[in-house]
């Protein structure tokens, strides 16, 4: 999830790094040092330690070669990547440790004083070298570097940075308040902060990143299952409407919360308020069949806020906690069905009225729920398709632009593929490396 926005993230930390170091230079305020140069998301890593011992235990297998084909599979791999890397030095490692070390020193330090006069050389030397050649760091060079004297951040080295970071949040869809807001707040986090290490950089921009977007996207708000408990101490069921144009998953969305709920011990019970269409009736008849729970339905054409009356007086005649209104799909910008959906609610009063949005039209969906909330006073939002989304924008901007929290997220196809919206859960997205706390059921 959320790939572009996690790029341009480490892209700003490694500009940032880039511009000191290279100021560094120039002033000859610079040195290298021992130690590993961190990567940007190796601060958001909740297995450090983990992964610290596992890196120890990779740099040991080279002094242990006669014993390589005695391990198991994934020892095998990882001493073959080894090799495959550095295979020039394992031949004759134990009869010859001292000299090959010193030769390589040697040539080290020659490979430094040829390419010292290069501008870009302390920046560029480790720029492309994968994580697995950084951590050998008696093969390599280190990568991190110290400031004789500390660097200050200024905004001069702020401001082609910044103007790039938000050009980026742009182009990922994000809206342009939301933009802005991001770049202010790394903007007032990151000036005047004194730097000593290279690594310093990297842990100052992510930290100063990630406490910008927390901000923007843990919008207060209830739960809807703490609101369903709320609603069953008084005796009554909770009342959700949903609103949406046409192809947003909204009617499958609403089979995913009735399964939800189903597991949770609660007895929901679906409206087919979209009466416009009689293809509407049946997929969400399929939906309820499928889930099993009951559907309340009228004739194509009928009054959708007679649906949703009946529905609501249903489940307060036979005790069950959940309403789920489903409405047809409209555009924002179609007045009559707009009136149309106001009247629904004027009848049925729902507790909850949710805009359902397709994460992928990212700043589109931003726009439509703005109108809705407009039009009806939106009380939350479900985005779809959330898996899927590359970009990030939706995700980021609508709960933020409405003021209003993201309840759930469509994570799938499948009925079990949907996610009570946690900020921590999506703030660990955002700043984790690919593939990482991606599974719904472990959140």
């Amino acid at each position: 999830m959320f790939e572009s926005l996690k790029k341009k993230f480490s892209r700003t930390s490694d500009k940032l790094e880039e511009e000191l170091i290279e100021e560094a230079q120039e002033e000859n305020n610079l040195e290298e040092e021992s130690g590993k140069k961190f990567s940007f998301f190796s601060f958001g890593r909740k297995d450090k330690k983990e992964e610290d011992d596992s890196e120890s235990d990779v740099a040991e297998i080279p002094q242990e070669v006669e014993s390589i084909q005695e391990t198991d599979t994934s020892d095998n791999e990882t001493s073959d990547d080894k090799d495959e890397k550095s295979g020039f030095w394992s031949f004759g490692k134990k009869s010859g440790d001292n000299k090959k070390e010193s030769q390589e020193e040697e040539s080290a330090e020659e490979i430094q004083e040829e390419e010292e006069p290069k501008k870009p050389h302390f920046w560029s030397r480790n720029k492309d070298k994968d994580s697995s050649e950084e951590t050998d760091e008696d093969e390599e060079p280190s990568g991190m570097f110290s400031f004789i004297t500390a660097k200050t951040i200024s905004e001069k080295h702020l401001e082609d940075i910044l103007w790039e970071l938000e050009m980026g949040l742009l182009e990922g869809d994000v809206a342009m308040e939301v933009a802005s807001a991001v770049v202010d707040s790394v903007k007032d986090d990151l000036v005047g902060r004194k730097i000593k290490r290279s690594n310093d950089i990297t842990e100052y921009t992510y930290n100063a990143l990630r406490n910008a977007v927390a901000e923007i996207i843990d919008i207060p708000g209830k739960s809807m299952t703490e609101m369903i408990e709320t609603k069953k101490a008084q005796g009554e069921p909770l009342v959700v409407m949903f609103v949406g144009i046409n192809g947003t998953g909204k009617t499958t969305t609403i089979g995913k919360l009735a399964n939800y709920y189903l597991k949770k011990g609660y007895t929901p019970v679906i409206a087919a308020a979209d009466t416009f269409r009689a293809g509407a009736i049946e997929q969400v008849n399929y939906h309820a069949d499928k889930v099993g729970v009951k559907l309340i339905k009228h004739q194509k054409g009928s009054d959708p806020a007679a649906v949703a009356f009946d529905a609501v007086e249903h489940a307060k005649a036979q005790g069950k906690e959940l309403v789920l209104i489903d409405t047809a799909g409209r555009m924002q910008t179609n007045t009559n069905l707009m009136d149309e959906m106001k009247k629904i609610k004027r009848v049925a009063k729902p507790d909850l009225v949710v805009f359902v949005g397709d994460a992928l039209t990212g700043n589109d969906a931003t726009q439509q729920a703005s109108k809705f909330n407009e039009a009806i006073d939106l009380d939350g939002v479900i985005l779809t398709k959330a898996d899927a989304d590359s970009k990030g924008g939706a995700s980021l901007s609508i709960g933020y632009v409405i003021k209003k929290p993201i309840l759930f997220l469509g994570m799938g196809q499948g009925y079990d593929d949907i996610k009570e919206y946690d900020a921590d859960w999506m703030l660990n997205q955002l700043f984790s490396e690919s593939g990482e706390e991606v599974n719904i059921n472990e959140a």
